[in-house]
């Protein structure tokens, strides 16, 4: 075995996508994975790209996002060490749903298109948690819908710090910039602002440099119901 193959082997066998897989099977993957490198800001791929095959992150954090021809973008969801990405264009075989940005340096295996289909087809177990991946998936993108339609800002404000959190606190990485918060909420980075002020001075919540502390769970969890 190559030193790449070896080093993919090692990073693979810890993702979740190809935990139930046997050590040759793992091999396959691994010989065939080629790995990437991106500096912050920089595209992996954009929407309506040919799909190059099922992403995995090794270090770093990325977004998954759509962009309106005016240049505003709704964050899907962050992607950071041992996720996956691109299931759906992989298994539909259809061009890239989403863009993909790079929000500090990061390092992805890309794993063929080919070769995954191979591996579902010897491996039930690779199949089932494909499945279960994809029903999460679509799960998560019914929440988000629900949350941009139904929901006010505050109120997925409310929601998406209590899912975040932690000890009682959301951490917030480098790369966590008002505007990314207001893309993952679905507004714009001033009607945010305005809500975290409104929050802060209800004694809801501590907003500082490196986290948002929950000081009132009960009434965040009040203000979440709003206009649901």
């Amino acid at each position: 075995m190559t030193d790449v193959s070896s080093a993919a082997t090692k990073i693979l066998s810890t993702v979740p996508y190809f935990a139930a897989l046997d050590a040759k099977s793992l091999e396959v993957v691994a010989r065939t994975a080629v790995r990437r490198e991106y500096e912050a800001g920089e595209m992996v791929f954009g929407e309506g790209e040919p799909c190059a095959g099922l992403f995995v992150v090794e270090s770093g954090w990325l977004k998954s996002v759509k962009v309106s021809p005016a240049g505003r973008e709704q964050v899907i969801r962050f992607v950071g060490p041992g996720d996956a990405f691109n299931e759906v264009g992989v298994l539909v075989g259809s061009p890239n749903l989403v863009s993909i940005i790079a929000l500090e340096p990061a390092a992805v295996w890309v794993v063929q298109r080919d070769t995954l289909f191979a591996l579902i087809d010897q491996n039930p177990r690779l199949a089932r948690f494909v499945i279960q991946n994809l029903a999460k998936r679509t799960l998560h993108l019914i929440g988000l819908v629900e949350d941009l339609s139904l929901r006010s800002v505050e109120a997925r404000l409310a929601r998406l710090s209590l899912e975040q959190a932690k000890e009682g606190a959301v951490r917030r990485r480098r790369w966590t910039t008002q505007a990314e918060m207001a893309a993952r909420r679905g507004t714009v980075p001033d009607v945010l602002n305005r809500a975290l002020r409104s929050f802060s001075d209800e004694n809801l919540i501590q907003v500082d440099r490196h986290q948002i502390r929950i000081l009132d769970r009960k009434g965040l969890e009040a203000k979440a119901t709003v206009g649901s």
